[in-house]
């Protein structure tokens, strides 16, 4: 139970190569994700969730792309900036035209 404890918030980082050579462990012998995963030491989720976008890229399922993730992100992020720009930019303006108006 300690151990539990000492590792909870802690997040692992996996190489994509890594990420890659498991997937492909998957797909070559058709084990169970599940006794592949505990072989490699990961969760079975993490490995499912890595098998089930490997088959998205390569067109075998339904759903966003890699690359189709990363750009959402990147024009999340732009869009969340833009926003910010405008209500600074809506702010100024107001303060600007209420300077202006005051005799």
């Amino acid at each position: 139970m300690e151990e539990k404890q000492q590792h909870q918030g802690i997040r692992r980082r996996f190489t994509e190569e890594f990420k890659r050579d498991a997937v492909q462990l998957v797909r070559a012998t058709g084990r169970p994700i599940a006794q592949i995963a505990q072989e490699l030491g990961i969760y079975d989720s993490t490995l499912g969730n890595w098998v089930r976008q490997d088959r998205i890229d390569r067109g075998e399922a339904e759903g966003l792309t890699t690359e189709e993730r990363v750009r959402l992100r990147q024009l999340e992020a732009e869009n969340a900036k833009l926003r910010m720009e405008r209500d600074l930019l809506k702010r100024t303006v107001a303060f600007w035209v209420k300077e202006t108006s005051t005799p």
